[in-house]
């Protein structure tokens, strides 16, 4: 029985560390070919590692969502020419910012919050749109919080930039819905990740999920027969 990604092409961004490298290995043990990309040269060929050990293969292309923009608008096109597809999106990577009062908040924070968490995914949207379109089962899982949706003190840009994520992610499911692309919110609940790590120090990181327990629920919303789109799907 051939594995149910076989023959597909995914994108998965953050995929150097944390959830999204969990979610690459994930998808090539189903088959899928992995297109990774994130800051890290070295992070990106840990993932490739792991990918390789189960018999996978993967493409990694190093850039920064909030810096290299000039590489993301020929994205879809390049993937396309170099596979002749794209089936998936997971738009996993994240940037926390400096948790601090909104009147603190500094341009700069604000400018690499909104940009990587916001910006880089209207861009992919934009790129990556036309070929996940053309797939007979395209499917793209968009990582979110519920401080989105439930603000809490000193995480304002955060909070703001995911929740405009999580409009914009609607919205494009809402575009799409008559098309066989398939576009869904996840929300992992607490995960030992850096970005948890560096908001929450005192936490015991083996007291939440791994990213290998969050990997497998993101993959399931990959798959061909997945049918919801313009949902929050929350950790159980």
């Amino acid at each position: 029985m051939s594995a149910p990604l076989q023959g597909r092409v995914a994108l998965v961004t953050g995929a150097s560390r944390g959830i999204g490298a969990a979610t690459a290995i994930e998808l090539a043990r189903l088959g899928a070919h992995c297109v990774i990309t994130a800051r890290s040269q070295g992070g990106l060929e840990e993932t490739d590692d792991a990918i390789r050990a189960l018999g996978g293969c993967a493409t990694l292309l190093p850039f920064d969502l909030a810096k290299d923009v000039d590489k993301l608008d020929p994205l879809g096109p390049s993937i396309v020419e170099r596979f002749g597809r794209l089936d998936i999106l997971v738009h996993a990577a994240g940037a926390l910012g400096t948790l601090t009062p909104v009147a603190h908040i500094t341009p700069k924070d604000w400018a690499e919050v909104v940009a990587v968490n916001m910006t880089a995914a209207w861009r992919l949207i934009r790129t990556l749109d036309p070929p996940l379109r053309a797939s007979d089962a395209g499917r793209a899982v968009i990582l979110t919080t519920d401080r989105a949706s439930d603000p809490k003190p000193y995480w304002g840009a955060y909070g703001a930039s995911k929740a405009g994520l999580q409009h914009l992610a609607a919205t494009w499911a809402s575009e799409v819905a008559s098309t066989p692309l398939r576009v869904n919110l996840y929300d992992p609940g607490p995960v030992n990740t850096r970005l948890r790590a560096t908001a929450m120090p005192g936490e015991d990181p083996m007291s939440i999920a791994q990213p290998a327990d969050v990997a497998p629920r993101i993959a399931a919303l990959c798959l061909p027969g997945e049918t919801r789109s313009g949902e929050i799907v929350r950790a159980a």
